[in-house]
């Protein structure tokens, strides 16, 4: 069985004068189509506000009763800082932090869009305060130094190489585990 529905036509919105909506009838399209572009104004957007009043909301509970739950203007959900915590390395300082090192060097190759670059960053984070005056950890933004990562055949991300004595020793591609990245320090401590 085939449904055939109306179609609907509202005039562009560079005919309304006003940037303040009207009300209109949704009873029918013959309602809408009748109106004059004069008496149709559409709102102006200026950005999200956060009002400070309060008003609820029925919620479904797995019971099929409703509960009411009340909202306020706060903000409820805010993204988890993304920034990295390690110092930065860049074509400049490669040389005299990674190369001219006395400790071994982890480096992690990353870029601020990768979502598993946010997986193992904390794991990073853990391991460079773990092994802190024994191993230097650094990050280097593949998009800001794109040379470093194609010196070292960096393909993909993320990329955790392991440099001593200013040569690189073993490399680590993926979102790995926290012990696959241990014992591969470990090795050259």
């Amino acid at each position: 069985m085939a449904i055939m529905l109306d179609s609907l036509l509202l005039p562009r919105a560079s005919a309304f004068p006003s940037a303040v909506l009207s009300p209109i009838s949704t009873s029918s399209s013959s309602s809408v189509s009748s109106l004059s572009s004069s008496s149709l104004k559409l709102p102006e957007f200026r950005g999200l506000k956060i009002s400070s009043d309060f008003s609820t909301r029925a919620v479904r509970s797995v019971s099929s009763l409703a509960r009411i739950v009340p909202r306020s203007g706060r903000i409820v959900c805010e993204s988890s800082d993304t920034a990295f915590q390690l110092p930065s390395v860049t074509e400049e300082t490669w040389k005299s932090l990674v190369l001219e090192s006395d400790l071994p060097v982890m480096v992690e190759f990353w870029a601020p869009w990768c979502g598993p670059c946010r997986i193992v960053q904390p794991v990073i984070d853990e391991l460079s305060k773990e092994f802190a005056g024994k191993l230097k950890v650094f990050k280097v933004n593949t998009d800001e130094s794109a040379t470093i990562a194609s010196d070292y055949g960096v393909r993909s991300i993320p990329t955790v190489i392991i440099f001593k004595n200013g040569e690189k020793k073993e490399a680590i591609i993926g979102a790995v585990p926290k012990s696959t990245l241990t014992s591969s320090i470990e090795k050259f401590l």
